[in-house]
């Protein structure tokens, strides 16, 4: 009910309500002028990529943005989910940090490092693969080390395989550089630049894991990238062909041939093992390189993630891709009648959208404090850390721990 108020007109009257208006007046500028700092920001909904401003992200140091140059507009493709907020005007050179991905049709938590770390006490971790496998386990280290710093017990040679150790909880996470996952003979500098070609064993799986493998409660295991190389194919102690060798006089196979045998070989181990071991298989990982690739000047630029129909996967990323979801779909069928668990870690499509978070120029330490214009190798594979990487390592989270 309304109650209307009678006002009559008379001096003392007049003063009281003046005093009451003017104190109406200042609180409705109050009010707005709060209103206005709240909301002055723009806000979007977004359903596969949003902005994560937590007060605790603190933005690492980034040289000289302004040397950073824009690449060659990607033409629109298959669309991809995700709608872009225009942030980065607000968000600045390290925007990368802030976006974070988020499916549609659910909640995906943050890490939770002390609950994971209580829930895996007395258990062991791997990461077994390539470099990306190391980039995904330094991921994890860092968030980890929000709860307990790790201890570094073993290294190989070239430490490229490393384990470490969470005493108060009894935890030990390892990374096992295998990354065609058989046995293989490498002829590599630093720099990734073969003296010849590789020799792979595509009947005989890299023991650097397979002889540890019963001393894992979880392994994540990953490849792909690395089938891409010139290599020669051995069955049965004999070449039977190879991956782009001209002049060799040998069968072109095609890295889809070796990478198909590989990873049925892998499950075939797994699957047929006494031990029981939870396996996450990582889809492969897609590159951002334009204008080129790691070899030829190829950058990655941009400061922000795709939006909806910017990019799709390449031809080569697909094969990859259509090769492990067919593996595994084998692969899961006879784990799950034998009680196994396998699952499938798909981190691609996320991925994708987030060609932002590389260390472009910067995998070199300063690389511009001498030159500001040097021509640098640029990384567009791996990723930054904090980073877009990390979002994996939700994914695992709620995988594994949360079932």
């Amino acid at each position: 009910m309304v109650k209307l108020l009678k006002f009559e007109w008379n001096p003392f009257s007049l003063h009281k309500h003046s005093h009451l208006c003017v104190k109406l007046a200042v609180s409705l500028f109050l009010i707005g002028l709060s209103f206005r700092l709240l909301f002055s920001s723009p806000s979007t909904p977004v359903p596969s990529l949003s902005p994560s401003l937590s007060a605790s992200d603190d933005p690492p140091f980034v040289e000289k943005p302004s040397e950073i140059k824009h690449a060659t507009p990607v033409p629109a493709q298959t669309p991809i989910s995700a709608e872009i907020p225009e942030f980065s005007d607000q968000i600045g050179p390290t925007g990368y940090l802030y976006w974070r991905w988020s499916p549609r049709g659910c909640e995906l938590p943050q890490f939770d490092p002390q609950r994971f770390l209580d829930l895996m006490r007395n258990k062991s971790w791997a990461f077994v693969g390539d470099s990306i496998s190391r980039n995904h386990v330094q991921s994890l280290l860092c968030i980890l080390s929000k709860v307990e710093k790790a201890v570094e017990v073993y290294h190989d040679k070239e430490y490229k395989s490393k384990r470490w150790h969470f005493p108060s909880h009894n935890f030990t996470l390892s990374v096992i550089w295998s990354p065609f996952l058989v046995k293989a003979a490498i002829f590599e500098d630093i720099n990734g630049v073969s003296s010849t070609e590789i020799q792979l064993h595509l009947d005989k799986l890299d023991k650097i894991w397979t002889d540890q493998y019963h001393s894992f409660d979880y392994m994540i295991i990953s490849g792909g990238k690395w089938f891409l190389k010139t290599a020669i194919y051995h069955e049965n102690d004999k070449v039977v062909g190879c991956h782009y060798c001209p002049g060799k006089n040998l069968m072109e196979l095609g890295f889809d041939y070796a990478y198909r045998k590989t990873l049925d070989l892998v499950f075939n181990f797994t699957n047929s093992s006494p031990h029981k071991t939870t396996i996450l298989v990582r889809t492969a990982t897609p590159d951002h390189f334009e204008n080129g690739e790691w070899f030829s000047g190829g950058t990655c630029a941009r400061k922000v993630p795709f939006k909806e129909g910017e990019i799709s996967f390449t031809d080569v990323d697909s094969i990859l891709r259509n090769i492990e979801l067919e593996v595994f779909e084998k692969a899961l069928a006879v784990a799950s009648k034998r009680g196994l668990s396998l699952k499938l870690l798909d981190t691609s499509r996320l991925s994708l959208l987030r060609p932002d978070g590389h260390p472009g120029p910067y995998r070199q330490f300063h690389p511009f404090s001498k030159d500001k214009n040097a021509k640098v190798q640029n990384d567009c594979l791996h990723w930054c850390l904090p980073g877009p990487i990390d979002s994996w390592n939700d994914l695992v989270m709620e995988m594994v721990v949360n079932g």
